[in-house]
């Protein structure tokens, strides 16, 4: 009877450190995840604001351009007033 009882204590600790053990490792492991989550959100937060600079600084480009163009448009506007005017 006491062997019995003393098996069976035995077998119920080995499954509470089985049990523990991966409740652990669970824990862990949902740690990491989680990491791993944020790790990925920045991820694609740094690649956005890449994308951001990229068009902000296409804008600026164009925004160069088309004074470039209006100033054009306006000299040759000017030059053929003048040459109208002769």
């Amino acid at each position: 009877m006491v062997s019995d009882f003393s098996r069976l204590v035995g077998e119920q600790m080995a499954t509470m450190e089985k049990l523990l053990y991966i409740q652990t490792e669970l824990e862990r492991c949902q740690e990491i995840e989680e990491e791993l989550r944020l790790l990925q959100k920045h991820a694609k937060m740094e690649s956005i604001q890449d994308e951001i600079q990229q068009m902000k600084q296409d804008l600026r480009d164009i925004h160069q351009i088309f004074e470039r163009q209006t100033e054009e448009l306006i000299r040759s506007y000017q030059e053929a007033e003048t040459a109208l005017k002769r």
